[in-house]
């Protein structure tokens, strides 16, 4: 089952523009398999853990400004200013490209991710509650009413 999602994964970020390549990383990555370079998203098979990482990760370059994309590398985190920061966001894109690919939550909201927060994700999300949502919409990305759709899968303006 793990291969059909990923191939599901894959094909979907592909198909919103975000570059996917398959390559041999270091042992030590941010997330084990998986490595954001300017845009591109490059993963190791080998030491990919969970295929759902990689949706949540090309969430985070396709929130990213069209600027941020052509230079940010590795952890994202380390690029922003403290207190700068868009993971609920990417939380829910990542929610909404699942329920659009249609795979089930704890693909990628699995019990190792979310520092052991996934099951109350889950939980939150199940019910609605969608912590983060202006911030979506605020990139244009979504209106509010009509989330879990989305407008545009990949931000175009910038900040």
């Amino acid at each position: 089952m793990q291969r059909a999602h990923l191939e599901k994964i894959l094909s979907f970020i592909n198909s919103i523009g975000i570059p996917v390549q398959e390559c041999d990383l270091p042992t030590e990555t941010f997330i084990p398999g998986i490595k954001i370079d300017k845009g591109t998203l490059l993963y190791d098979p080998e030491k990919l853990k969970y295929p759902g990482d990689l949706l949540h990760e090309a969430g985070h370059i396709a929130l990213m400004t069209p600027e941020e994309r052509r230079k940010i590398a590795g952890d994202v985190a380390s690029f922003r200013p403290p207190g700068v920061d868009d993971e609920v966001a990417v939380i829910l894109w990542s929610y909404a490209a699942l329920k659009h690919i249609k795979i089930p939550i704890e693909v990628v909201f699995h019990e190792n991710g979310y520092k052991g927060d996934a099951q109350w994700l889950i939980e939150q999300l199940e019910n609605k509650t969608y912590i983060g949502l202006p911030l979506l919409s605020w990139m244009g990305m979504c209106s509010e009413q009509d989330f879990p759709k989305m407008k545009a899968w990949m931000r175009t303006q910038s900040a």
